[in-house]
């Protein structure tokens, strides 16, 4: 079976490498993107089942971005391609199998 595939982007290091982490720990294999402009073209390469993102980037429109995530049928399953769940830095650590578990269910 397949390790299922996380990718995150997120400019703040701490709580970013506390989530890959936690992510690591929870079975996810985690891609983390360094460069949000590529963003997209890695999701539809790579075909994650969740994308973990900080919205509030300084380098681009992480709503544009996941507006059109949300319009390519390739991408629309990923859970932030619809912003599933917005969730603070600490709550998203604390909660994370929770978040996951709600993130992930099929409407």
């Amino acid at each position: 079976m397949t390790t299922p595939l996380a990718l995150v982007f997120y400019e703040r290091l701490l709580p970013g490498s506390q989530l890959v982490n936690r992510l690591q720990d929870l079975g996810y294999r985690v891609q983390t993107i360094s460069d949000v402009q590529t963003l997209v073209r890695q999701a539809l390469q790579e075909k994650p089942l969740i994308l973990v993102t900080d919205l509030a980037s300084a380098c681009a429109d992480m709503c544009a971005i996941i507006r059109e995530l949300k319009r390519n049928p390739e991408t629309r399953h990923i859970p932030a391609a619809g912003a599933t769940i917005v969730a603070g830095n600490e709550a998203i650590l604390d909660q994370l199998p929770q978040l996951l578990d709600q993130a992930l269910q099929v409407e």
